[in-house]
């Protein structure tokens, strides 16, 4: 097992000195970590001033990118010195080019088949918007990368690995298959990027994470980037990085300034419903909408309401849809044949299109983590954007929460006058107790132990072929079919 964190200093000085002008280390600490924050002196410079090979200026030119972001500029020289990583920044600042312009910069051709960059990603979503993000910086370059995920057939990404890859990008699950199958080695892996690493503990890939982590070459460089941080996360970095450099280019759990932030007090779903409808209605700047529920069953009946209302506008995405069917729905978002999409949190980490006009939260998540994640969908690059969120009295406390961890709160709008208010509940919101996954066990005065009398339908006896003990008792004994005759 790796060694566990050291001390930031050495190269790159002691706390509070500014470290190659670029940033510096602040007072503040995260488990021992010293977090490196921007250096306000400095001017945002052009891509040329982070040593870019010719390849990727000239795709970035392409792109029609001429600076980097805050995040790329602190984070690219750290990479390049080989330290470990994590990087916080707010969701759509361009954590993604971060880790992929420094790998890149240092990746050189070769023809070996193993994989030397392996970047995990939770969703399938992300991984196949990362791998299509390297395939645009690699334009001039000769470099072999593929999205490795779950729901498509295995067989064609085995023959893929087999013929050679440079970076692999994938999610834990199906990476796992792989490794476990010998069809992928890992021996050669230089480089191991985890985005989203606490999206990927809240789906239950902590143990296929944990099970890579220990099959990977223990010399290695960590990278990690995510726009929160969780307690779990913090355990994972203490056991299995070394020595690492905290990135953080605005406090955690910042929203961009660019969302404009509200929410509306409903007492129930079938107002939600009606307010949803409402808004779309009557506001004409909802034109690219993101739209999230709290669970698969939610999200289909949000579709099926906007579908008689709006017909042919919302298409619905979560886990029980094919992966075809979820790549096709985002792709006409993107080109806005759809006017929205509704979705579980599988797309609050998955989905990066642009001009998203707003994000509706029908159902207020339940970690503010998730609310930072889900509004973060909007008001990306240099476009603005607003985040809309429907409560109800039983989903005030999160509330709370995410404006504890924003360090601001979320203006409460009135709602409109012609809203119609319904009475009707559904079956989550009609319970009056909350519901358990498990029976009631019986008391020790009505149990009767480990051993005790069998029912009288479990005590029959097997009698065996019951067509031939009908004949037997009819014929004394039972009748055999005559030997066929064997042919001449």
């Amino acid at each position: 097992m790796p060694k566990k964190h050291r001390a930031t200093h050495g190269v790159f000085g002691a706390p509070g000195t500014k470290v190659a002008g670029v940033w510096q280390v602040t007072h503040r600490m995260r488990r021992g970590r010293p977090i490196f924050a921007p250096n306000p002196m400095l001017m945002t410079p052009a891509f040329e001033s982070l040593n870019l090979s010719a390849p990727l200026l000239n795709a970035l030119r392409d792109l029609g990118l001429t600076h980097p972001t805050p995040i790329q500029q602190r984070a690219f020289p750290v990479i390049m010195s080989g330290r470990d990583v994590i990087g916080i920044a707010q969701t759509g600042t361009g954590k993604t080019y971060a880790y992929l312009l420094p790998i890149l910069r240092q990746l050189a051709f070769s023809k070996q088949k193993d994989p030397r960059v392996l970047i995990v990603v939770p969703t399938r979503e992300l991984a196949i918007q990362v791998a299509a993000e390297i395939e645009k910086l690699t334009a001039y370059m000769t470099v072999r990368t593929m999205a490795v995920y779950g729901g498509v057939n295995i067989n064609t990404q085995k023959l893929a690995v087999q013929a050679g890859l440079d970076i692999v990008v994938s999610t834990p699950g199906r990476l796992l298959d792989l490794v476990l199958s010998r069809y992928m080695l890992l021996s050669s892996v230089r480089t191991l990027v985890i985005d989203e690493v606490d999206e990927m503990l809240n789906l239950g890939f902590r143990v296929q994470l944990t099970g890579l982590l220990d099959r990977l070459p223990r010399r290695r460089q960590n990278l990690l980037f995510s726009a929160t941080m969780t307690e779990d996360v913090d355990d994972l970095i203490e056991i299995f990085f070394n020595g690492p450099v905290t990135i953080e280019v605005t406090r955690m759990g910042t929203p961009l300034e660019k969302i404009r932030q509200s929410a509306y007090r409903v007492p129930n779903f079938y107002t939600k419903l009606n307010l949803l409808e409402h808004l779309l209605a009557t506001d004409d700047t909802m034109s690219k909408v993101l739209i999230f529920c709290g669970s698969k069953r939610m999200a289909d009946r949000v579709q099926e309401h906007l579908g008689e209302v709006f017909p042919k506008q919302f298409s619905v995405i979560h886990s029980n849809k094919s992966q075809n069917f979820r790549i096709n729905a985002v792709q006409q978002f993107q080109d806005g044949a759809l006017r929205g999409l509704i979705t579980t949190d599988l797309l609050a980490r998955g989905l990066d299109v642009t001009d998203v006009t707003h994000v509706i939260n029908l159902d207020t998540p339940d970690t503010p983590e998730a609310y930072i994640h889900r509004i973060g969908r909007t008001g990306r690059a240099d476009s603005e954007g607003a985040a809309v969120t429907f409560v109800t009295e039983a989903e005030s406390p999160a509330v709370a929460e995410i404006e504890t961890l924003m360090g601001k709160a979320i203006p409460m709008l009135p709602l409109p006058d012609d809203l119609v208010i319904s009475d009707e509940l559904i079956s989550e919101e009609n319970q009056s107790e909350p519901m358990t996954n498990y029976l009631p066990s019986p008391s020790l005065s009505q149990s009767q132990g480990a051993f005790h009398e069998k029912k009288a339908k479990n005590k029959k006896v097997n009698l065996g072929n019951r067509r031939i003990n009908k004949k037997k008792r009819k014929y004394s004994k039972p009748i055999k079919k005559a030997p066929r005759k064997k042919g001449k």
